[in-house]
């Protein structure tokens, strides 16, 4: 079955240049001009990945991954013209899983988004409820976490961080989409909340806690060494 990526980019010629390359590789792709389409043809149909540019008329791309990640973990590579860190950062702080800055090469694009698709279709050595990075092991059946066979207790709200940072395995999530997500939205606490119990998982992981790393201050995300 084909890989479905919703292409959203208002320059018609780059959004058909890159159409393009990945047709050759055979994705299925749904194109947009604007926000407001993208949003449309996301809610008609079952995507696998978007490309997001950034600057669109009607919605630009951080309302339009805004809107997405309330109700998607879809993986989005956002797209911009400018370099300046703070979109960057705004682009990962709203969920985006890449960045990628034009000039670009369509070749490198598509070999992004093969790689991102690997990594959220789970690669990663997993089987049924059971997943193994390196000596950690979780079985989300038993409910039970280990580390070089020795088994490692860990609070409940720390176990739902871990299995919640697995589950979205190689993304930078947000303090702010961590807390609301595994905490809850009426949470009164605040973010040292999430560095606390990150901390705590690190500590009681030992080598392993390696895997959850911190992502340019903006948040963590879990993912192997290479």
């Amino acid at each position: 079955m084909k890989r479905k990526i919703l292409l959203v980019e208002d320059d018609t010629l780059m959004r058909e240049f890159i159409t393009d390359y990945f047709k050759k590789e055979q994705w299925e792709v749904y194109e947009a001009e604007n926000g407001m389409l993208a949003l449309e043809i996301f809610e008609q149909n079952s995507i696998d990945l978007i490309v997001l540019d950034i600057m669109m008329p009607e919605l630009d791309g951080f309302s339009v991954c805004k809107r997405i990640r309330k109700k998607s973990d879809v993986p989005i590579i956002m797209i911009t013209a400018r370099v300046e860190d703070d979109d960057q950062l705004m682009g990962f702080e709203l969920g985006a899983d890449e960045y990628v800055t034009k000039p670009f090469s369509p070749r490198v694009l598509v070999a992004r988004a093969n790689a991102l698709m690997k990594r959220t279709e789970g690669t990663i050595g997993r089987e049924g409820d059971i997943h193994t990075f390196g000596d950690l092991v979780v079985n989300r059946m038993a409910h039970t976490i280990s580390v070089a066979g020795n088994m490692i207790s860990l609070s409940p709200k720390e176990y739902d961080l871990l299995l919640f940072l697995i589950k979205h395995y190689g993304k930078v999530l947000s303090r702010d989409y961590i807390l609301d997500a595994v905490w809850g939205y009426d949470y009164l606490g605040d973010l040292r909340t999430v560095d606390t119990h990150v901390k705590k998982l690190r500590a009681k992981l030992g080598a392993e806690g390696r895997y959850i790393g911190t992502v340019i201050r903006v948040g963590y995300k879990f993912e192997l060494e290479a």
